[in-house]
């Protein structure tokens, strides 16, 4: 009958090679980051020495070919993306930067966000008190004062009337003011005829968009008169509509 021998029915670890010390078979040690298992009772030969050690476990290599992180990743805020030939790095971008893929859509990149499109401010005017004129001269009314940030933005501006006439025709538009010289915003006055006694009415900037092209205080007001005759154009009468003029910035 066969004898079994049964300290050596197992591997046997015994952690790094030591030039000194007696193996047995079956006892695996590292040597290098690689992994060894005796295979024929050895002392002071390295385990490369075939005759007496099998690999069992080979160590990578050490980031030559893109594949160890601690070697690519190197700096807080790193991404890891992989190329044709392996893992990269992609450094951290700056303070307001969007990742993005580049032109040949082939990896990730840090590019300027774009500001374009996004509302920066928005401000209200209230009608709170009632306005009227029997003059055929433009006469200003409720208004909202805005500071653009920026010389190419733009804005949108709109007004909500509680429009009304006693007699003639009513007339209104929206005019900026900026640097005490007036524009008229809307492309063409409105009128409301003296057969129509109110209106609930909406003004706004032609397009949808006015562009002031400048960084100092801009008013937007609605300006109202008569045709004359005596007649009178009011807004917001009786004074308990608390009506609304809005300017929305745009940034280009």
């Amino acid at each position: 009958m066969a004898t079994i021998n049964l300290g050596n029915i197992k591997f046997t670890w015994q952690g790094a090679y030591n030039a000194g010390t007696a193996y047995a078979i079956d006892d695996v040690v590292s040597y290098n980051g690689s992994s060894y298992v005796c295979i024929q009772a050895s002392t002071g030969n390295l385990p490369t020495v075939t005759t007496h050690w099998n690999v069992m476990s080979s160590a990578g290599t050490n980031g030559t070919n893109g594949t160890d992180l601690t070697s690519t990743l190197t700096t807080q805020g790193d991404i890891l993306y992989r190329d044709g030939s392996g893992l990269q790095r992609l450094a951290k971008g700056t303070a307001g930067q969007k990742l993005a893929i580049n032109a040949g859509a082939t990896a990730p990149e840090w590019v300027t966000a774009d500001a374009g499109g996004k509302i920066n401010q928005h401000k209200i005017g209230w009608a709170g008190a009632s306005y009227g004129t029997s003059s055929t001269s433009w006469q200003d009314t409720m208004s909202v004062t805005i500071t653009p940030t920026a010389s190419n933005s733009t804005f949108n501006v709109w007004a909500n009337l509680y429009l009304s006439n006693g007699g003639g025709t009513a007339y209104y538009k929206l005019v900026r003011r900026t640097g005490g010289s007036d524009t008229d915003v809307t492309s063409s006055e409105f009128t409301l005829n003296a057969s129509s006694s109110a209106y609930n009415v909406t003004v706004g900037t032609a397009g949808g968009a006015d562009a002031p092209n400048t960084t100092s205080a801009v008013e937007y007001m609605i300006r109202i008169k008569n045709a004359g005759g005596g007649h009178w154009t009011y807004i917001n009468r009786p004074a308990n509509a608390y009506l609304t003029i809005h300017a929305t910035e745009i940034l280009a």
